[in-house]
């Protein structure tokens, strides 16, 4: 199978190639060339447990990886996952189920692809005896999952960028404290959006990039995303098979990548009949899906940090299979969106999507009242997704953190604490980070300085 970028400047690569590259070098995204089908083999995965499934459905796109490769690279990376179903599906009352994704190293739903893509790397350094230097930008839990997915791997560095008091102070710990001599945890001045322009900017320039061996961690990297459709998979197959026609997937989201995955499974075959875009206060995607109206505005922290995004990067992936695939139209829009900082879609259809928006007082009232109601504890994101709900629907809440990572909210909506034992562990460790501006120039000199040649 080959990849090709959004923005159609650049010959098609393999699957290894497109891993490796992360950022096209023409500024898009790479998407699969033909999407694969699902039909015919859902019924085949119903019984496969979930390093299995995900190892099938890796097979459609890694085609230049050996399957025993392939095989080893899925299987290890859900090791350190500590319950055994990988992502439990638990109904918790009505018509109302959530997919518990926290059950990984960091407590994130963004273990289930950095742990593959910490794999995956491992294998690239391996075959070509070339070390990377891995480059990502995080609102909280990214930063965290990718530092775990490679901590330690002989031939790699991460530098993460974060934004300085704006993540909470466990997410920062989880990035700061791990005393690996290959992490290097930039906070920056400014927002997530800072950083993520910052990353694009760096990754534009070539003759760093090739010089560094730069590769991309966050959901910019599309094995990111072909791991995260795999839970779609799982989640629906375990519904029961009345309740599988008419679900709706809630997704709290801030960077769109999430909610893309399980759209671009959809459009693979799996028959979802709704995704539900779930924001907090930084509503910008709300926005979209409700008005078509796709415009910036400022980034206001919130309980719920790791969605406090403007720039959703993944968007562009959507807008290209919304624009009928046609990649000019996508670079006249992203052009016009880099420029004016707002695009309108006056022909927009949102078919599968619906929205909802929700503020802090909101997000505590729905913790307390989803613990009052269910006795289920929700994170911050999570909460988000349980506004507006129709009863009358099956609903599946994708949890996408665990709760021990926001005690103060947590606490605060239900007047009790929830802790994790890896999340205590580490607030008796040193945090060791590296204060720095958002400017291009200061990060590459910082990974000029520290990277190894």
């Amino acid at each position: 199978m080959k990849f090709v970028s959004t923005r159609g400047q650049v010959e098609a690569v393999t699957f290894t190639e497109a891993v490796a590259t992360g950022l096209a070098p023409d500024g898009g995204l790479y998407i699969p060339q033909n999407l694969p089908s699902l039909s015919g083999k859902l019924e085949g995965w119903e019984t496969l447990d979930y390093r299995e499934l995900c190892f099938e459905f890796f097979k459609l796109f890694a085609t230049d990886i050996p399957e025993g490769t392939l095989r080893g690279i899925v299987h290890r990376a859900y090791d350190s996952f500590t319950d055994p179903a990988i992502a439990p599906l638990r109904h918790i009352g009505d018509n109302l189920h959530v997919l518990e994704l926290f059950h990984g190293p960091t407590l994130a739903f963004k273990d289930f692809a950095l742990q593959v893509l910490g794999n995956l790397y491992e294998e690239q350094v391996r075959r070509t005896g070339r070390p990377i230097t891995v480059l990502g930008a995080t609102s909280g839990d990214t930063g965290s999952a990718a530092i775990h997915g490679l901590l330690g791997r002989e031939g790699m560095q991460i530098f993460i960028l974060y934004p300085d008091g704006r993540v909470s102070p466990l997410q920062e710990r989880q990035m700061t404290c791990t005393g690996a001599q290959n992490v290097f945890p930039m906070a920056i001045q400014g927002t997530f959006d800072d950083g993520q322009r910052a990353l694009k900017e760096i990754f534009g320039d070539q003759d760093f990039r090739q010089r560094h061996g730069l590769s991309a961690i966050n959901s910019i990297n599309l094995a990111r995303i072909l791991a995260q459709c795999v839970y779609y998979v799982h989640g629906w197959l375990r519904l029961p098979e009345e309740a599988r026609k008419d679900a709706v997937f809630v997704v709290p989201t801030g960077n769109f990548g999430n909610v893309f995955a399980g759209y671009l499974a959809r459009r693979m075959g799996l028959p979802i009949a709704e995704f539900r875009v779930a924001t907090n206060q930084n509503d910008i995607l709300h926005r979209f899906f409700t008005t078509g109206d796709y415009s910036l505005g400022e980034v206001r922290p919130s309980h719920a940090p790791s969605m406090d995004i403007q720039v959703a990067s993944n968007f562009e992936r959507f807008l290209y299979y919304h624009e009928n695939e046609d990649p000019a139209r996508v670079r006249e829009v992203m052009d016009k969106f880099t420029q004016a900082g707002a695009i309108r879609f006056d022909n927009f259809g949102a078919v599968a999507f619906s929205s909802s928006r929700v503020d802090d007082r909101e997000i505590v009232d729905i913790i307390r009242r989803i613990h009052d109601q269910y006795g289920y504890v929700a994170d911050p994101h999570t909460a988000c997704g349980f506004k507006d709900l129709d009863p009358a629907r099956t609903h599946v809440i994708l949890c996408t953190a665990h709760p021990a990572k926001f005690p103060d909210t947590v606490k605060l909506a239900t007047g009790t604490e929830t802790t994790a034992p890896v999340l205590e562990a580490l607030k008796k460790r040193d945090i060791h980070k590296h204060p720095l501006s958002a400017q291009v120039a200061d990060i590459q000199a910082f990974i000029e300085r520290r990277a190894k040649p």
